[in-house]
């Protein structure tokens, strides 16, 4: 299909012959060619489904493809339960194939704003699946109820039992997953013999399913935070235990939310962290946890019991974790003044230690501290620099390009973007791979129309907008426009996508129509696009010197040279489309 689609376009007759086959494998497979033929049809996808969901099918296989097919119609169509194709799908609850009737709860399960009434009959089989002698039918239950739990644990509640009898289960995966979402459907007074299960087979399971626990008791310690002690010590003990950074990294991360959220965890949780970073292999949990010693420590009713397991990470740990430890001892004694004399003799200690980054803090913070004035301490100790890391570095970078007799300008560095914490909704089964600073999304867009020769001298990106989608889903090609503000300029970039399947657009450009006081000074085309493939064209317009209110241009035209893949024919005339 995808390397000679129209060649496989012309045998749809015999595709469609093939779907009425009594072969199981033959009818599955038509079945997907006359799927990947018409995908981009919805009306001819619709009658597909409706053709065959009349007629009925000999092949569990299609059965599942078809319901495949049927959930993705109702997510983009955003049709709810009174669709024919929902009724489909509950119909396939009852079928004599178990494959069938999984696929068909999965697929109830996974719709989007499903009810509580619509996921009964879907929650039903599963529980019946839960007591199935077939291992493999009571991991594909427990893993989807587990799914259903995050987000309706009262539907639920009705499994209870089925899951409690899932815990004693010879599979510890099986074990794991009833057990978490046992942690989610609980009552509060069920924690503490659930945690006292979880304790007599967590060290039996692999790595990847402990952080499954540790994030589900993550999740019921925002629940129920009068049980924190009970979670805490059974944390501070995994933590005990061997593991690798994935999994120490999941409880860390657990026990700095209680100490956060819950101030009554507070002293009992910083005290453990700080017994695991007496032998801490791990550099970034142990920077982490002083960073967290640091912020929560001095605001204690006894700070100093922390500074000796603060100061031990500068006579015996890495670079790194001394100058943490540095930063985490500076705002102790900027915030506790009894303590203050203390603090300067162990910075005066620090600044003979070996490494430059480790004597350059504790020069900087013991001169602020000696100050003994509090706005110093605000602003060079509690509150760090609030911009882009990738953008001052590119801005230094800059500046090290372009010899200059002034000095940096740190205004010409953009400010960060305030971060946006969402609970996950969604606790994955394999545990992730290790967090990287990622970039921020206006840092992305500087790096790309940087490289750009057009758009080299523009300045800082002050804004992105977000995406605008300028043209309807039936046209001929797909556009939608991002908006980057500069000083003095603007750059429109459109984000072109071909969804003619027999053409191929060539020189595609947007031209905007301005108005009066804005100037377009050049447009950059999309050298081509073929069929599904999006490509960027840019328009930049220089914005008025004087008038700050002038409208935005609000009418834009497309234009392009069609080639024909089939016949081989070039339009070079060109073709030209507007919208507003």
């Amino acid at each position: 299909m995808k390397i000679s689609h129209d060649v496989v376009k012309r045998w749809v007759n015999e595709a469609q012959e093939a779907a009425s086959s009594d072969n199981i494998m033959v009818q599955y497979h038509a079945l997907g060619v006359l799927y990947h033929l018409k995908k981009n049809d919805r009306l001819a996808v619709s009658k597909m489904l409706n053709k065959f969901t009349k007629s009925g099918l000999k092949s569990q296989f299609a059965y599942c493809m078809l319901i495949r097919i049927a959930s993705r119609l109702l997510k983009e169509n955003e049709e709810g339960h009174e669709s024919p194709l929902f009724d489909f799908i509950e119909s396939c609850l009852r079928n004599k194939h178990e494959m069938v009737i999984y696929e068909a709860a999965s697929a109830i399960i996974h719709l989007p704003n499903c009810t509580a009434r619509e996921l009964a009959p879907a929650v039903s089989v599963l529980q019946l699946f839960c007591s199935s002698p077939k291992p493999a039918l009571r991991y594909a239950a427990v893993r989807t109820l587990n799914k259903v739990a995050m987000k309706h644990p009262s539907a639920v509640t009705a499994c209870n039992l089925d899951l409690e009898n899932l815990i004693t289960d010879s599979n510890r995966s099986i074990a794991t997953l009833a057990i978490t979402t046992l942690l989610k459907t609980g009552s509060e007074s069920s924690v503490d013999r659930l945690m006292k299960q979880i304790s007599s087979f967590v060290s039996e399971i692999s790595d990847e399913f402990k952080v499954v626990v540790v994030q589900a008791i993550s999740a019921l310690c925002q629940k129920y935070p009068r049980k924190h002690s009970v979670m805490m010590t059974f944390l501070s003990n995994m933590l005990r235990d061997d593991g690798g950074f994935e999994y120490k990294r999941a409880i860390v991360d657990c026990i700095i939310s209680i100490v956060e959220e819950n101030p009554e965890g507070k002293e009992a949780g910083l005290a453990h962290l700080c017994e695991f970073i007496e032998d801490c292999e791990h550099t970034v949990l142990a920077t982490k946890i002083l960073h967290l010693l640091g912020k929560e420590g001095p605001r204690t009713p006894v700070p100093s019991k922390y500074i000796r397991f603060i100061f031990n990470r500068v006579v015996l740990e890495n670079e790194a974790v001394r100058a943490a430890a540095v930063s985490a001892l500076a705002k102790f004694g900027a915030q506790n003044e009894n303590l203050l004399p203390s603090i300067l003799v162990l910075l005066q200690r620090c600044m003979m230690d070996t490494d430059d980054e480790v004597r350059d803090r504790a020069t900087f913070y013991l001169n602020v501290l000696q100050q003994r004035q509090m706005a110093l301490n605000a602003t060079y100790i509690f509150n760090g620099l609030t911009v882009s890391v990738p953008g001052m570095e590119k801005a230094l970078h800059q500046y090290t390009l372009e010899p200059s007799e002034k000095p940096f300008d740190m205004k010409s560095v953009p400010l960060a973007m305030a971060p946006v914490f969402e609970q996950k909704a969604e606790i994955t089964l394999v545990a992730t791979k290790p967090e990287k600073l990622a970039p921020s999304r206006q840092d992305i867009f500087q790096e790309q129309l940087a490289a750009i020769p057009e758009f080299m001298d523009l300045g800082p990106l002050f804004k992105s907008s977000e995406p605008v989608q300028l043209t309807e889903a039936e046209t001929e090609y797909f556009v939608r426009c991002i908006k980057h503000v500069f000083t003095n300029h603007i750059v429109f970039q459109f984000d072109c996508t071909n969804t003619l399947n027999d053409q191929l657009l060539e020189k595609v450009t947007v031209q905007v129509d301005p108005s009066d006081s804005h100037e377009v000074l050049c447009c950059i085309p999309a050298p081509s696009l073929a069929y599904n493939q999006p490509g960027i064209c840019y328009t930049l317009v220089r914005l008025p010197d004087d008038d700050s209110t002038a409208g935005l241009p609000s009418c834009f035209s497309v234009s392009w040279c069609s080639h024909d893949r089939l016949r081989a024919k070039t339009h070079q005339n060109g073709c030209s489309s507007a919208f507003i």
